[in-house]
C-alpha cells in the first residue's frame, strides 16, 4: 500500500514562525510525511499531526536547538530577518529577500 504525500507548502530556505511555540527558524530539510520514530511521536507530538503530511527540520532562532515540527504548526515568517543560528553556515551560505541559499559546490 501506498500512502500519499501532500505537496510541502514551505521550502529549504524559507523562514518560518512555529504558531503554537512562538520562534522563528530557517527549514533546512523537508521530509515528505514523518520519518522519526513512533516512541519520539508518541513521547514528543502530542497533539498527534498528522503523518501523512510534511514535517519540517528547522534551525530555530537565536538558539542552538534543531526542531522537527508538523506542518500544520508553521506559517510564513515575512520578517525578512536573519535567524542566528550557530549552524547556519552549515546548510546555507546566502541570505537574499528574506529566503537562504547554498550554491551548489558546497557539501
Amino acid at each position: 500500500m501506498t500512502i500519499e504525500h501532500a505537496q510541502p507548502l514551505f521550502f529549504i530556505g524559507q523562514i518560518v514562525h512555529h504558531k503554537k511555540f512562538d520562534y522563528r527558524g530557517v527549514i533546512f530539510d523537508v521530509d515528505a510525511g514523518f520519518e522519526g520514530s513512533e516512541e519520539w511521536y508518541q513521547q514528543v507530538a502530542l497533539s498527534r499531526p498528522p503523518k501523512d503530511k510534511p514535517w519540517y527540520h528547522v534551525l530555530v532562532h537565536n538558539s542552538n536547538q534543531l526542531t522537527y515540527v508538523a506542518e500544520r504548526h508553521l506559517e510564513q515568517d515575512h520578517s525578512n530577518e536573519v535567524v542566528n543560528h550557530p549552524a547556519i553556515d552549515m546548510y546555507f551560505d546566502n541570505f537574499e529577500n528574506g529566503v537562504y541559499s547554498s550554491n551548489a559546490r558546497k557539501q
